[in-house]
């Protein structure tokens, strides 16, 4: 790990370096690449400032705290620098597992779709309410996403369909013809 400490109006010194480098070893483990850490350390009024960025090969994480003591600065900089790294960790692991279960579900489906054939594999259940085929039109088109809807006509008291036909301005409607 290469660190790079700088102090503006405020020197940076052997005791602030070394509980730098032992604090930055709970970054440290998290990573078995080489990692790039810049620490800068500041005063403004009666506040101690420390600053802290770890770049990886892959992301950078920063973070900036201000407190009365520089070492508490520095600690709460490495809890949420520490925060930052699992959270992003967890993201990645999750990612990689997830595209690997995709991809063998595909493969197992992709196996499925060769092997059924001719079967009932959905099955989708509708409320069917008596009504008009005027109301049944007006309920359809209350539900853009629907392309079809079972009721009882209250005229034949006979279960129809109505649908939307492809060019999308017209409906069908499907009787049982006994």
């Amino acid at each position: 790990m290469s660190t790079k400490i700088t102090g503006k109006d405020l020197k940076a010194t052997d005791a602030i370096k070394d509980y730098v480098d032992k604090k930055l070893e709970r970054i440290e483990k998290y990573f078995d690449e080489e990692l790039d850490t810049t620490v800068t350390i500041k005063t403004e009024k009666s506040e101690q400032i420390a600053e802290i960025s770890v770049v990886v090969t892959s992301s950078a994480f920063r973070a900036v705290t201000a407190h009365r003591d520089l070492y508490a600065s520095i600690d709460k900089d490495i809890d949420i620098l520490e925060g930052q790294i699992r959270k992003w960790k967890t993201q990645k692991d999750r990612a990689n597992k997830d595209g690997s279960i995709r991809q063998m579900e595909t493969v197992i489906s992709g196996n499925k779709e060769a092997e059924i054939e001719n079967e009932i594999i959905k099955t989708l259940y509708y409320e069917i309410k008596p009504m008009t085929p005027e109301d049944a039109k007006l309920k359809l088109q209350e539900k853009p996403a629907n392309l079809f809807l079972p009721f009882i006509n209250v005229e034949t008291n006979k279960v129809n369909v109505i649908y939307k036909i492809k060019d999308g301005k017209n409906y069908g409607l499907v009787e049982p013809e006994a």
